[in-house]
């Protein structure tokens, strides 16, 4: 049953929708004194504060199963129902019963619900939450889509925040909310043309990786010690620009804590004799680009060109370069002046960052669409599958632990009718824009064995 009764306008006809999107948070501060950390702080804001105004009543949350398909009454367990359904985790943090990612707040109208960071960085691995672990359950469109319905609103979000589960519209959404603030970040009405693309399909990266590295995100294209980069989530309409500089301490003390994050450890057993001989197979075949681990580890940084690593295109051209342009003009590119420049603009890169591999256990599935769903796949591409479903659990039946990764149930052809938008959503299909598995084929010259042992080493990471 979908009821949607009335709209409540915002801003020339939008609806509430935008207080909430994909955005973190206004804070309140954290705890403090000289015993206090940076990363003690920013844990505190990141996992106790209301981070934004309410985007929907508190009702929605139990009224949401009126927009399941075939559901006739309330679950039993809802809490759990609720969390299945989407894709969400048990917050392994006090937050009143409520998965990570969801949480209530006290609006202008009484308690409503929001959303927070852990919606997409907050994942889950043989059934343990983890802060700063990526979301690679979480169905973004059908969570927002039910919430407003159930908050007898329109349901149809303003462009797709998630065309495949496990993974989101994030770059897009970065656009799309910058688009809406003029460089100083007054609200900009009508929005600004920054080439809106809807169609890359990104995986959701370990939080633990930001340690290592000097660039971020898939391209490499931004600072890795940029606070005001994890800001710009924060551009809803109802926050104004006094707000970023006020909250940007607070910013600070969350990046302190994000790069206080170490992952977790592979929890089966290994064979230490096969990780040290796939630790050699490794640093000859992989290091150059991935780094070295333990104690004395290295890590290059390197950008892979796009005609070497061959993976799909569209998330390196999908921002447009009027985009970046337009960003390096906002309040988020002047961080820190320079002698010559700003520390911190964007930039054009040719390729994808290789990513730091620890905990790459747990960090199912892999490449930056998550279009290859266990590392074997990777070290093997000719065994990839074309158009696969899964679970979305994250149960131990979930894990495949000796491929190191999801177990899927592959699938000969995606259904043409008949499903709904939820259960399309299900089926990762190579095929469609965004989603394409192709490329990073430098493990198809190992053997069968040799492939085996860096999966063994990789374990151990």
């Amino acid at each position: 049953m979908r009821t949607c009764r009335k709209r409540t306008p915002i801003i020339r006809g939008w609806t509430v929708i935008f207080v909430g999107l994909f955005s973190c948070p206004l804070l309140a501060a954290g705890p403090t004194g000289p015993e206090q950390t940076a990363a003690v702080r920013g844990e505190h804001a990141l996992v106790s504060r209301a981070f934004l105004p309410a985007a929907w009543p508190i009702s929605a949350y139990y009224q949401a199963w009126h927009q399941w398909p075939e559901q006739r009454s309330k679950p039993h367990d809802y809490a759990r129902a609720f969390a299945d359904h989407y894709g969400l985790h048990p917050a392994p943090y006090p937050n009143e019963g409520l998965p990570m990612g969801v949480r209530t707040v006290q609006g202008f109208f009484g308690k409503g619900l929001t959303n927070d960071c852990m919606l997409c960085h907050g994942g889950s691995m043989l059934g343990k939450s983890y802060v700063g672990l990526g979301n690679a359950s979480l169905d973004f469109q059908a969570l927002w889509e039910d919430l407003n319905a159930a908050s007898d609103r329109r349901p149809r979000t303003p462009f797709s925040f998630s065309n495949v589960r496990g993974t989101t519209e994030a770059g897009s959404m970065a656009v799309f909310l910058l688009s809406l603030r003029s460089p100083d970040l007054r609200l900009h009405l009508p929005r600004v043309d920054l080439g809106l693309q809807t169609d890359l399909c990104e995986d959701v990266p370990a939080w633990w990786l930001l340690k290592k590295k000097k660039t971020m995100y898939y391209t490499g294209s931004a600072n890795a010690r940029s606070v005001r980069s994890l800001m710009q989530f924060m551009l809803n309409p109802l926050n104004g620009p006094a707000i970023f500089a006020k909250e940007e301490p607070t910013f600070r003390d969350i990046q302190a804590f994000i790069l206080s994050l170490e992952p977790p450890k592979y929890p089966f057993p290994i064979n230490t004799a096969l990780a040290r001989h796939g630790e050699g197979i490794f640093r000859t075949h992989c290091a150059r680009c991935h780094g070295t681990y333990g104690k004395d580890w290295t890590y290059p940084n390197k950008i892979v060109p796009l005609d070497v690593v061959g993976t799909d295109a569209t998330r390196l051209h999908g921002l447009s370069e009027r985009s970046g342009v337009y960003y390096n003009r906002s309040w988020f590119a002047h961080e820190k002046k320079g002698w010559l420049a700003d520390e911190y603009p964007v930039r054009k890169t040719d390729g994808y960052q290789a990513p730091p591999l620890d905990g790459i256990w747990a960090t199912a599935p892999y490449l930056h669409n998550g279009s290859v769903p266990t590392v074997y796949n990777v070290l093997n591409s000719k065994t990839r599958p074309r158009i696969f479903t899964r679970s979305y659990r994250t149960d131990a039946e979930d894990y495949d632990p000796e491929k190191l990764g999801w177990k899927v149930r592959v699938l000969t052809e995606a259904p043409e009718t008949g499903l709904s938008a939820f259960e399309r959503r299900k089926i990762y299909d190579t095929r469609q824009p965004g989603r394409g598995n192709g490329g990073h084929t430098f493990g198809d010259d190992l053997t069968e064995s040799e492939r085996m042992a860096v999966i063994e080493y990789l374990k151990t990471l």
